[in-house]
């Protein structure tokens, strides 16, 4: 509902990766991490009217836009940077790190760069290259891994599992989904869409007499600690582990102008619930993250319901 709820192109908004992950060092340390891709086009917005006229002309602007810029040679690019919480910090942080829904602040945990992501070519076989591509949160490299993130520990499991429901079992073997720096062993064998011999004789299965696979029992990240008794409890205190704090705070952050449009956008639809029991649950949670918030959005739906 914010100035970047609609973002003009692809090329002009951030990406961040909402999940936190666990890096590992060389000697075993365990570090949580968040991932920030900055745009170096600039972030730009629209406003609801600019993009209902854009949309009316073309619904697919933004891979239009994409596209004809990699076609022009003007390349879209952004910078990596990582938020690192040793994990040690991790419980008693004054809230939890885990929460989807939370930021960490950069003043606890700065932005440290990493690299730079850029487009520059687009795919020469729109299925091959795109409708094919099976990207999982459970594709992990040694050194990096999960976190307690409950949400992430649900996706482990359900992108894979959804991938080979639409791609089959074979899909990792796809040119778009196979490792470019050396070859794939998952040792999986036959059933749909195989695409290569396959390893032929060769043993896919441990324990095994004729120099098959055999398990390394190497860790590829650092164990998380697990303690307790199953079934519902409440959540972990935190000092400030509440739903509405960074929401207020976000709007404490901004300016005159982007606090208008923002209630000005909440409001047009808000005021359009027929029940006022509704709207009076919905006002609360803005009374809840900032006074100010709350009563500017009350008193704009109210002077909209009366027209």
């Amino acid at each position: 509902m914010g100035d970047r709820g609609i973002p003009a192109s692809y090329r002009h908004m951030n990406g961040y990766g909402s999940h936190t992950y666990q890096w590992t060092n060389a000697e075993g340390e365990a570090f949580f991490v968040k991932y920030h891709f900055k745009t170096n086009q600039g972030v730009r917005s629209l406003s609801a009217e600019q993009a209902a006229e854009i949309a009316g002309k073309d619904p697919s602007s933004h891979q239009t836009d994409l596209l004809q810029a990699i076609e022009r040679g003007v390349h879209p690019s952004w910078t990596l940077y990582v938020q690192i919480m040793p994990a040690a910090e991790a419980a008693d942080y004054r809230f939890n790190p885990f929460d989807l829904t939370k930021v960490w602040p950069h003043a606890d945990h700065p932005l440290r760069r990493v690299g730079r992501l850029v487009l520059d070519r687009n795919p020469d076989n729109v299925f091959a290259e795109v409708e094919q591509a099976a990207f999982s949160p459970n594709n992990f490299v040694p050194g990096i891994g999960p976190s307690p993130d409950k949400m992430l520990q649900g996706r482990l499991f359900a992108y894979a599992d959804a991938h080979r429901y639409r791609l089959g079992v074979n899909h990792t073997q796809l040119a778009v989904n196979a490792p470019r720096a050396t070859t794939a062993h998952n040792h999986g064998r036959d059933g749909l869409m195989a695409v290569n011999a396959q390893g032929r004789h060769a043993k896919n299965y441990e324990p095994n007499s004729y120099d098959g696979p055999v398990e390394t029992g190497r860790p590829l990240s650092a164990p998380l600690a697990v303690s307790g008794h199953t079934g519902t409890h409440e959540a972990p205190a935190h000092t400030k582990d509440d739903d509405f704090f960074q929401a207020g705070e976000l709007y404490r952050l901004l300016s005159e102008e982007e606090r208008r449009r923002l209630v000005a956008n909440i409001a047009g639809g808000l005021s359009q619930v027929s029940r006022d029991d509704v709207i009076e649950k919905n006002l609360a949670h803005f009374h809840a993250a900032d006074p100010d918030y709350g009563r500017r959005v009350q008193e704009a739906v109210r002077a909209l319901r009366e027209d």
